[in-house]
C-alpha cells in the first residue's frame, strides 16, 4: 500500500474509528475503577511501527523495561518489513515479535484481526504505543486488551485526534531527545500526576543505545576475507561508506552531486569509497561511480542481503557518511564513525545515540520542516535549501580528519 494511501486512511478513517472507540471505551469503563498496572506484570506490548531508525531509538526503553519488570515478558508489534532488524537486536524473543503486513489494505486488516486476537488472549497487562500521532497505533492499543495504555496525546493541539481511550497519556514534546520520552511512556505506566510523567527521575538523553548484536571474531574475520576477495582494490585502505539515497523521504537527501564531489576526494587520497543502499539505489550508485571517476569507488548496493550483514561491513570500514534514516542509526551499534546530515528533521529529535556520530546541518530558518504535527509532510517543493547549503568541500575535509586520527577514537557527540 502507497505511503499517501496509508496516510489518508489514517487521517479520515482513523479520525471516525477512534471517535467510535472512545463513546464505546467510555460506555465499557462506565461505574469501573481505573485499571492499575501490577508491580509484576507479565505480558508487556511496545508498539513500533515506523522506520527502523526508531527502533535503535527505542533501545533504552526495553532496558528500563527489563529493569523495572523483570519477569515480564516483552512483545513488539512492527509492520511486517520492519521486523528484521527488532529480531537481530533481540527486543522480544521470536515467538513474541508481531507482525502486520501492510502491502495492501486486505492483508493488514487481516492482520490486524489474527494479531489483536493472540494478545486478547494472553492477556496484556500494557502497552505502550510509540507511535506519535498515529491513529492505527491508538486502535491497535485498545484492540490488544490491555487495560493499561500509555501513548502520546496531543494535548490542546488541532487536528492531531487519536481517541479518548489512551489512559496513561503524556504530551509529546518537541524539544526533548524520542529517546528521552519513550522513557518518559514507561514512567508513565504507573504514575499518578498531570501530566503523569511530571514526577519521574531526571535523565539526560540516553548516552547509547543499550542494545548490541554480537558477532564472532571468526565470523567477522570471515567476512573480511569475502570483502577482500570481492573487492581486491580495499587491501591496506581505508574504506568510507556512502549512503545516498533519501528511502521514502526524498527531501531528506543530501545532493549528489555533493556526494559525488566527496566520493572523488576521498578518492583522490588514496581512500576507498562503497556506495551502499537497497537494489533500487542501483541506478544512483552507478551516476555517483560516473562521476568520481575512480577505479576505488565502489557500487555495494545490494551487496549486503540482511542488516546483520550490514553491521559486519559497517565493523570493516572507517566512516559513514549518510543521510538521515536507517543507516546512521545501525551505525550506533558498531565501532565505525558516522557523519549524518539532518535538514528536513532535526538530530535535537532524531540524532543518534553514541559518541561516534557527528551531525551536519546548515540551521536555515526553516529547517527542520517534518514534525509529528504535519505528520511529516513537508510544505517544501523540493529545493530542500536546508541540505544543499552543507558544501561539500568542508564536509571532505570533516571526513579526511576522522580518517586521520586512530580508528578507536570517537567523535563528540553532536
Amino acid at each position: 500500500m502507497k505511503l499517501q494511501t496509508q496516510r489518508w486512511i489514517d487521517r479520515w478513517v482513523g479520525q471516525l474509528l477512534c471517535a467510535g472507540l472512545s463513546v464505546w471505551a467510555r460506555l465499557a469503563g462506565a461505574g469501573k475503577a481505573a485499571p492499575v498496572l501490577n508491580t509484576a506484570p507479565r505480558h508487556m506490548l511496545v508498539i513500533l511501527l515506523s522506520e527502523m531508525g526508531s527502533v535503535v531509538l527505542a533501545g533504552p526503553l526495553f532496558a528500563a523495561l527489563r529493569q523495572r519488570y523483570p519477569g515480564v515478558t516483552l512483545h513488539v508489534l512492527q509492520l511486517k518489513k520492519n521486523q528484521e532488524v527488532a529480531a537481530l537486536l533481540g527486543l522480544a524473543r521470536l515467538e513474541h515479535l508481531h507482525a502486520l503486513d501492510d502491502s495492501s489494505g486486505l492483508a493488514l486488516v487481516r492482520d490486524i484481526w489474527r494479531v489483536c486476537r493472540t494478545l486478547r488472549a494472553l492477556p496484556l497487562d500494557a502497552v505502550i504505543d510509540c507511535e506519535l500521532f498515529s491513529r492505527i497505533s491508538s486502535l491497535l492499543s485498545y484492540l490488544s486488551g490491555a487495560p493499561v495504555r500509555a501513548g502520546f496525546t496531543p494535548h490542546t493541539q488541532e487536528g492531531l485526534y487519536r481517541g479518548n481511550f489512551i489512559n496513561r497519556a503524556i504530551p509529546y514534546n518537541p524539544y526533548q531527545h524520542i529517546s528521552k520520552q519513550f522513557l518518559s511512556l514507561a514512567d508513565a505506566l504507573q504514575a499518578n500526576s498531570a501530566p503523569r510523567h511530571k514526577a519521574a527521575a531526571l535523565r539526560d538523553t540516553p548516552p547509547d543505545t543499550a542494545l548490541s548484536v554480537v558477532f564472532s571474531p571468526a565470523e567477522l574475520a570471515g567476512y573480511g576475507r569475502q570483502l577482500q576477495a570481492d573487492f581486491a582494490m580495499l587491501s591496506k585502505r581505508r574504506l568510507v561508506l556512502l549512503y545516498a539515497g533519501g528511502g521514502l523521504l526524498p527531501e531528506r537527501a543530501w545532493p549528489a552531486a555533493h556526494y559525488a564531489r566527496v566520493a572523488s576526494g576521498l578518492c583522490q587520497a588514496g581512500h576507498a569509497v562503497g556506495l551502499i543502499g537497497l537494489r533500487e539505489d542501483a541506478a544512483l550508485a552507478r551516476a555517483l561511480q560516473a562521476q568520481a571517476d575512480s577505479p576505488l569507488c565502489l557500487d555495494l548496493t545490494g551487496y549486503t542481503r540482511s542488516i546483520r550483514e550490514l553491521l559486519m561491513l559497517f565493523h570493516h570500514a572507517d566512516l559513514l557518511i549518510t543521510n538521515d534514516g536507517g543507516p546512521g542509526h545501525f551505525a550506533s551499534l558498531t565501532p565505525m564513525r558516522t557523519l549524518i546530515f539532518f535538514g528536513p528533521e532535526t538530530a535535537r529529535l532524531y540524532g543518534p545515540l553514541g559518541p561516534r556520530a557527528t551531525v551536519l546541518e546548515s540551521g536555515i530558518a526553516c529547517s527542520p520542516c517534518l514534525s509529528a504535527y504535519n505528520h511529516r509532510q513537508t510544505f517544501c517543493d523540493g529545493d530542500n535549501q536546508c541540505l544543499k547549503r552543507i558544501a561539500p568541500d568542508p564536509v571532505l575535509a570533516t571526513a579526511l580528519a576522522a580518517l586521520a586520527e586512530p580508528a578507536d577514537s570517537a567523535a563528540p557527540p553532536p
